[in-house]
């Protein structure tokens, strides 16, 4: 699909800068994978792999109708990958599909596209994920534009260091957000 804005959302963002490039969004999975880790080097630098959001996602595959990259010209310009997590209490196994990384060519930054990303994401999660959504963010941006929050994440354990406040999850139609004590951890299996 081919646009400059993304779709209408029930949170409203501001219009795209007037010199954002076309942009197609495409699945992930037409991009090269070397490409891809060319990109998020130079979005985040090559030492981003020892971060908490890697550990929480090791061992498992981008879950591919979820995961989407961004397009100009014929060039990778960004991509958003979407992970299998669970979320594990003594009584329960809660399927949760973590967002992230978020990334864009340096240069093209702060014009709209991880926005995009996030908002074909969105519009994927609604009909395909198989539990809610949490990922490690801004929470004000992503609290903002795509109504994730903090509010039920206070007592999750998680693998590594994290600021709380950006531990954030959104909920999706029929997948709640599960807002007890539990531990957050790889779901490979799915």
């Amino acid at each position: 699909m081919r646009y400059r804005q993304p779709p209408r959302r029930p949170l409203k963002p501001a219009p795209l800068p007037k010199d954002t490039p076309l942009v197609e969004i495409k699945p992930l999975s037409l991009a090269n994978p070397l490409a891809v880790e060319a990109l998020l080097d130079a979005a985040f630098g090559t030492d981003r792999h020892g971060r908490t959001a890697y550990r929480l996602r090791a061992g498992c595959a981008a879950i591919p109708a979820l995961s989407v990259s961004a397009w100009a010209d014929g060039e990778l310009i960004g991509t958003l990958q979407s992970w299998p997590v669970a979320h594990v209490d003594n009584n329960s196994r809660t399927p949760l599909v973590m967002v992230g990384p978020v990334a864009v060519l340096p240069a093209l930054q702060q014009g709209g596209i991880g926005r995009m990303l996030m908002t074909a994401l969105i519009d994927a999660a609604e009909s395909h994920a198989d539990g809610a959504l949490m990922m490690i963010g801004d929470p004000d941006y992503y609290g903002r534009f795509f109504g994730f929050s903090a509010d039920a994440t206070s007592k999750w354990d998680v693998p590594g260091p994290v600021e709380r406040h950006r531990l954030l999850a959104r909920p999706v139609p029929g997948r709640a957000v599960p807002d007890k004590a539990g531990a957050l951890m790889p779901d490979p299996d799915r």
